[in-house]
């Protein structure tokens, strides 16, 4: 009985193998009849069944049947340019076959590399395969970056993470792939696709590659920074982010985002020691820093100092004559110290001010008025800040009734 046994599942592993060949033969027959999508979809019973060497010789068959699909529109499209027709183009079906045939080519190459009944490692595919994907991994980069321009943004990230990730498969072995001139752009356009796709663990893999590159550091970082931003939930997450921010101003000094979102950061969280502190240590090391003055500025602000936030905004537009935030910000300040003066000057019981007390406070509105109106003259259409009312309120304080009553339409549109 057990003899009978043996020989039934003998007979059924000869079957199996013999429908798993069949499978892969007839796929290759519909293949070379130009019946590709036919190929593609009879070679599938036989991916994951069978032995290495079989499961090798169906992924080899899929990936020529869907490089074959890809050559067949790229032939089109390449016919409609010479002989400007308009041949329909299934361009997405293109540049899907792109990534699909190299993902295969890699997945046969695994079975294929996998030891033989004798214990060793022939691979048959491989060779022919290094010489299409060699250089034929490059349509991944053409299938990403059509596929971002169409917003399939995982679409985009998988062909562009493919052709990263390419180039440290088995499949190329013996091959140099280390002087590969698009690895850290296509890293980054990866990184930025995953970022579009909210796949963040993605974007910091891909990031971290691209940063690798000197050519590419500065826009990896960016995205670092962004999502890091975008992630952030435990108090952990924040002093990391801080930190990124730090290490980016410091790395980068010519971008000036990274300071103004540190500064921003601790304004907005209302940490105005910390941003004080910060800023005074931006301005040790960078004495022409007019964010360090400027978010100096806020912070003695926001601690009622005016006299020396002033001190720091004139600082800081001195430092850039067209800084509108600086300019804007010591008249208001200005402002507002002038309406603190006044009340301490003014009469307990009448409320009025001295001639002498009068002139001190125009002086201060005067100062003031100086850098409202630099500031309407560097924004005049208030895109950067909305200084109608500022400049109105200066204007009316100071008794000059033709000028305010010239922006009362900008007022009345506040």
């Amino acid at each position: 009985m057990k003899k009978i046994m043996m020989m039934a599942m003998m007979a059924a592993a000869a079957t199996t193998a013999f429908a798993q060949s069949d499978v892969v033969k007839n796929a290759k027959k519909l293949l070379d009849k130009g019946e590709v999508e036919e190929a593609i979809k009879a070679v599938q019973p036989a991916l994951n069944t069978g032995s290495a060497e079989e499961k090798a010789a169906a992924w080899n068959l899929l990936s020529a049947a869907q490089y074959k699909k890809f050559s067949d529109i790229q032939a089109v499209k390449i016919e409609n340019q010479v002989k400007q027709a308009n041949n329909p183009v299934d361009e997405a079906g293109m540049h899907q076959a792109a990534v699909a045939s190299l993902e295969a080519a890699m997945k046969c190459d695994e079975f294929d590399a996998q030891p033989n009944e004798k214990g060793k490692v022939k691979p048959k595919f491989r060779s022919e395969n290094q010489k299409i994907y060699q250089n034929g991994r490059l349509q991944c980069i053409n299938a990403g970056q059509y596929l971002y321009n169409e917003k399939d943004y995982a679409g985009a990230f998988k062909a562009f993470a493919l052709y990263v990730d390419s180039g440290d498969s088995p499949l190329f072995t013996g091959m140099d792939m280390t002087q590969d001139q698009y690895k850290a752009e296509v890293a980054y356009f990866a990184s930025l696709s995953a970022y579009q796709d909210k796949d963040y663990n993605n974007v910091i893999k891909y990031a971290q590659i691209a940063a690798q590159d000197t050519a590419k550091a500065k826009d990896a970082t960016e995205i670092l920074v962004f999502s890091k931003r975008e992630t952030m939930k435990t108090p952990q997450d924040t002093l990391e982010y801080i930190s990124m921010l730090k290490e980016a101003s410091q790395k980068f000094p010519a971008d000036n985002r990274y300071s103004a979102w540190i500064g921003d950061y601790y304004l907005n969280s209302n940490k105005t020691d910390d941003l004080l502190k910060w800023a005074e240590d931006e301005i040790a090391k960078k004495p022409n820093d007019k964010f360090g003055y400027t978010y100096k500025g806020e912070a003695l602000r926001l601690s009622g100092k005016f006299d020396e936030a002033v001190e720091c905004y004139k600082k800081a537009f001195e430092i850039d004559p067209t800084y509108i935030a600086a300019a804007y910000q010591a008249g208001v300040s200005l402002n507002s110290k002038a309406i603190e003066l006044k009340d301490q000057l003014a009469d307990k019981k009448t409320g009025k001010l001295t001639v002498e007390n009068a002139n001190k406070i125009k002086a201060i509105l005067s100062d003031a008025k100086v850098y409202l109106e630099k500031v309407r003259e560097l924004d005049p259409d208030r895109k950067t800040v909305n200084w109608a009312y500022a400049l109105y309120q200066m204007y009316y304080s100071l008794g000059d009734n033709a000028k305010a009553a010239e922006l009362e339409s900008l007022v009345g549109g506040n």
